[in-house]
């Protein structure tokens, strides 16, 4: 199962605060895309990651200044 967050425009934290609710929503395993185009992102997504025990699979720039990560919800988040 995949989901995908649209944050263009938002601004740190709101990008991660939607990831969070978003894969706090699902079981264990589901992959979650967030756009994003807040630079902030770029580092708050991987360290929610790390910190929450989520899986970060992939970081690409979806389109000029729009970066897509694919988060995957570990098991013991």
């Amino acid at each position: 199962m995949s989901l995908r967050i649209d944050a263009r425009g938002l601004l740190c934290p709101l990008p991660v605060l939607r990831l969070r609710k978003h894969l706090l929503a699902q079981p264990p395993g589901t992959r979650v895309t967030l756009i994003a185009t807040d630079r902030a992102a770029l580092i708050d997504v991987p360290h929610f990651c790390a910190e929450a025990g989520h899986v970060l699979i992939a970081t690409r720039e979806a389109a000029p200044g729009e970066v897509e990560y694919t988060v995957q919800r570990g098991p013991d988040a």
